[in-house]
């Protein structure tokens, strides 16, 4: 009984001994052949990284101003007599805009007027008089204080009747006209807007680590949706002494002709306060970055080999992007397929579908 045991156990030994010889002799032969094979290269489209000039500047948000702009208000009451403005006009400094109703004044003017000049005639008899020493010096203080006093009357009246003649306190152009012939006004009631757009300001803001790189006469470009492609060129013509307490930037202006009219306040501008550009700069296609959580990388070609390299980067241009660290002029870096890459994986280059590297492209609707 015990010798037939025995025998079983050798005999399922065996067998066992045979199955897993076999299993093992087969994943050896099939992981010998895995080593053997050789995975096909990938496609890859590359770019060179290359040396330029590279543009610095600082970009903002700013909001066009006019050199000059006001409501031009009333500064006393009653009814329009004459609206000269019209909407939209050119006026010159000085131009007529709107007379009030002044009949009341003028008949008071005339009044006024002969009072005066009788107190003239009074101050000069009375002062005859106290040359032959017929009257008081009392008399003749009087009779100077009633002649200032009637002169003093008609001024207040002519001020008045000027400021119902409301003129223009300056050249520009005028808004919409608000009044109406035979509409009676209050003091402070509004006109017409009056704006002189040529110059025009842009006022912007900018954070307050960017004030020592700023001054006076600095080029800053303008761009506004109402004129795509079109770049207007302006100068900061003001600096503020204070960095704001709520929001630690600094507020700047800017000023720049504008003939044409083509500006008016109140848009908003995209604007690029131009600095020194940086020489040698070197330039990669964006699409060649990935970026990671743990910092950005690209592929290196490297003998038909695809190398995983960490660089540092700066700012973007359109399609291009600055390198400040990482990499050197003339290596060759994948633009597309990195999806597909591992580190040493092989490649073969194909440039037909290569992304476009434009630092300023366009969309092709526009």
């Amino acid at each position: 009984m015990t010798k037939r045991i025995v025998l079983t156990v050798l005999i399922a030994l065996v067998v066992f001994g045979a199955i897993f010889g076999y299993k093992f002799y087969s994943i050896s032969k099939m992981m010998a052949a895995r080593a053997g094979m050789q995975m096909p290269p990938v496609t890859v489209s590359v770019a060179s990284v290359q040396k330029q000039t590279w543009p610095n500047m600082l970009t903002a948000v700013g909001s066009l101003a006019s050199y000059r702009g006001i409501t031009v208000k009333t500064e006393l009451e009653g009814p329009v007599r004459e609206i000269v403005a019209q909407s939209g006009a050119v006026v010159a400094q000085g131009d007529l805009l709107v007379v009030l109703d002044t009949a009341m004044e003028e008949a008071q003017l005339s009044g006024l007027e002969a009072q005066a000049k009788l107190a003239e005639i009074n101050l000069t008899r009375a002062r005859e008089l106290r040359t032959n020493g017929t009257n008081t010096p009392s008399d003749l203080d009087g009779a100077e204080a009633s002649s200032i006093q009637s002169k003093a009357a008609v001024s207040q009246l002519r001020v008045t009747l000027a400021k119902k003649r409301i003129v223009a306190p300056f050249a520009g152009r005028l808004g919409i006209v608000k009044v109406y012939p035979g509409q009676f006004l209050s003091k402070g009631d509004s006109l017409v807007v009056l704006e002189c757009i040529d110059p025009i300001h842009v006022d912007f803001s900018l954070p307050q680590q960017d004030l020592s790189r700023l001054a006076v006469d600095q080029i800053v470009n303008l761009k506004v949706d109402a004129f795509p492609g079109r770049v207007f060129e302006a100068k900061i013509t003001a600096i503020s002494p204070r960095i704001s307490d709520a929001t630690r930037s600094v507020d700047v202006r800017a000023t720049l002709e504008n003939k044409d009219e083509a500006l008016r306040p109140g848009m908003y501008a995209r604007v690029e306060a131009l600095l020194p550009p940086t020489e040698n700069a070197l330039v990669l296609p964006g699409a060649a970055v990935v970026h990671n959580p743990y910092g950005e990388t690209v592929y290196v070609i490297d003998n038909g080999l695809a190398k995983q390299r960490f660089i540092k980067t700066g700012p973007q241009r359109g399609d291009l992007i600055l390198v400040t660290d990482g990499l050197k002029e003339g290596d060759q870096v994948v633009t597309a397929g990195q999806i597909k890459l591992r580190n040493g994986s092989a490649v073969r280059i194909d440039n037909s579908a290569a992304p476009e590297a434009n630092p300023a492209p366009k969309p092709n609707e526009s």
